[in-house]
């Protein structure tokens, strides 16, 4: 049972998807976040500083380290998020921007200057769908699609708004359909969820809804939320 946890930023899915394995016995799977690999690949960088292509660069990336977790779990993992999510952020950005913070009219400046670099990185990134989206088909078995519930909540990290998560939804919600999928919607609070996709699976938990839930919410905060911030020069 290869289980796909999807959904775009702040909706939950690192959470979810820690509480489902705790409560099912699963193990999970989980990509390195750009702000873990950024200083690896591009140091003294920012995710606000990076251009297209550097962009492009780790998202390969992300999607190279989740291909080689899920492959040592063999057919019994839960992904949190799924390989859709490597090419989504750069998709995105093809109506964003870099920045999505940046003005419609600065983000027409910036093509208009630099035609290449766009053009370049379009041809990258629609190359790149094609290949994630086989991956996708082909290597989960159930799709459990987080919706746009919570606010987004800005870390000072991440270079996404509002209109980034829900031009990325329309987007990821697009790819289901393009590529045949079925995404399971699933949504409430964290013992909602979670309840919910117990059932949708036939599972009965090993360790109790309630306590599962906590303990998810105990290990994002000291797992990943601990990861520290980039510091650029």
């Amino acid at each position: 049972m290869r289980i796909a946890i999807s959904g775009t930023y702040c909706t939950g899915k690192t959470t979810t998807a820690l509480a489902l394995s705790i409560a099912s016995g699963i193990p999970l799977t989980h990509a390195r976040t750009m702000r873990e690999l950024l200083p690896e690949i591009f140091p003294g960088k920012t995710l606000r500083q990076c251009r297209f292509h550097e962009l492009m660069v780790l998202g390969m990336k992300r999607f190279e380290e989740r291909i080689r977790a899920e492959a040592a779990l063999g057919d019994r993992f839960i992904s949190d998020g799924c390989s859709l999510q490597e090419w989504l952020y750069g998709s995105t950005r093809l109506l964003t921007g870099a920045d999505p913070a940046e003005s419609p009219w600065l983000m027409k400046l910036k093509k208009l200057f630099h035609p290449l670099e766009w053009t370049l990185f379009r041809h990258q990134i629609r190359s790149f769908e094609a290949v994630v989206k086989a991956y996708a088909q082909t290597h989960y078995d159930r799709f459990f699609h987080l919706p746009l519930e919570f606010p987004f909540v800005a870390d000072g990290h991440r270079p996404t708004s509002e209109r980034f998560r829900y031009a990325s939804e329309e987007r990821l919600l697009q790819a289901y359909s393009d590529t045949g999928i079925t995404a399971t919607l699933v949504g409430g609070t964290l013992e909602q969820r979670l309840a919910n996709l117990l059932g949708h699976l036939g599972l009965s938990p090993v360790v109790p809804v309630h306590t599962a839930a906590a303990m998810a919410i105990q290990q994002r905060s000291t797992q990943f939320d601990a990861v520290p911030m980039e510091q650029p020069h």
